[in-house]
């Protein structure tokens, strides 16, 4: 399960970091793009849950925090993005770092 969510959040942030890239350089973002980043982004959020669910532990919870952290970073960032305004760089740059954050302690969490 807790591969799965790995994976999940892998696609995720490969679309995260095009978008900020779109964003920072180009300052156009696709819709598209954030619709499957953000079900890659939840799809992984959903795995982590189950996993910790059945596992338990300090590491997963601490992971699952920060990416809820990080979705609600998103979250904010796609209103911006339906209401046809510019994302704030400085959220796209929180929101990125939150869930880099994240990623990271799952996959400590994992290799362990």
């Amino acid at each position: 399960m807790l591969t799965y969510a790995l994976i999940a959040f892998a696609v995720a942030a490969l679309g995260g970091a095009t978008l900020a890239y779109w964003r920072i350089v180009k300052k156009d973002v696709s819709m598209p793009l954030a619709l499957v980043h953000g079900l890659f982004a939840a799809t992984g959020l959903v795995l982590l849950a189950f996993g910790l669910s059945q596992m338990g532990g300090t590491g997963l919870t601490t992971a699952l925090i920060v990416f809820v952290l990080a979705a609600l970073g998103g979250f904010t960032l796609f209103s911006f993005h339906l209401r046809s305004r510019p994302l704030p760089v400085p959220l796209v740059l929180i929101h990125g770092a939150a869930a880099v954050t994240a990623f990271v302690i799952l996959l400590v969490v994992v290799l362990r």
